[in-house]
């Protein structure tokens, strides 16, 4: 049986990952309803797969930040208590994540084999440029997408599907959080 990948990922409407300026994590638009589902994503058996970008900043965000921050949202330390694979050729061991395996080669060789090796879902949170050559090669199942209501035309970071392949999407899951971010989830198909 091969496990199901999900690439999972918060953006703004304009589709980007991120902002600069006074725009704080969620774009300053999480509420209690959108906290509790991302906690519930997160409690099933899974494994996470990151890059070394997303991986190296996530354990920057976790390092300098307090308890009472955002970025220790229960859904967050969750996540980082699953165990995870990190890719990369870059990155060299110990690792500073509670269950995590370092894995140098092509990303798209090594998730396909954990695709088939692997007893539980698989699941990546950002990761942008290994999630879209995962997708390329027809890995990803899911591509779960949360949209903030915000437009970041001006502070936008990290556009999520630049460079990206062309791709049909097939809504199969769609939520309303807090009255006002958007959570669809989609199957993708590349465009023939």
């Amino acid at each position: 049986m091969t496990a199901t990948y999900t690439f999972d990922v918060l953006t703004s409407l304009d589709g980007f990952g991120a902002a600069s300026g006074d725009w704080t994590g969620y774009w300053g638009k999480q509420g209690p309803e959108l906290l509790d589902h991302r906690l519930s994503l997160y409690e099933e058996e899974q494994r996470m797969v990151f890059g070394a970008n997303t991986f190296r900043a996530f354990t920057q965000m976790l390092t300098t930040s307090t308890e009472e921050s955002e970025v220790r949202d229960p859904w967050v330390t969750r996540m980082t208590n699953l165990p995870a694979t990190v890719v990369s050729t870059t990155l060299k061991g110990p690792l500073d994540w509670r269950d995590a395996t370092l894995v140098s080669g092509d990303a798209v060789d090594i998730v396909a084999r954990m695709k088939e090796e692997s007893e539980v879902p698989l699941r990546s949170h950002g990761s942008l440029s290994l999630n879209r050559a995962l997708m390329a090669a027809g890995l990803v199942d899911r591509v779960q997408v949360t949209i903030f209501p915000v437009i970041t035309g001006q502070t936008g970071l990290d556009p999520i599907f630049q460079g990206a392949a062309d791709f049909d999407l097939e809504l199969i899951e769609s939520r309303t959080l807090d009255s006002h971010t958007q959570e669809l989830i989609y199957r993708p198909t590349l465009h023939a």
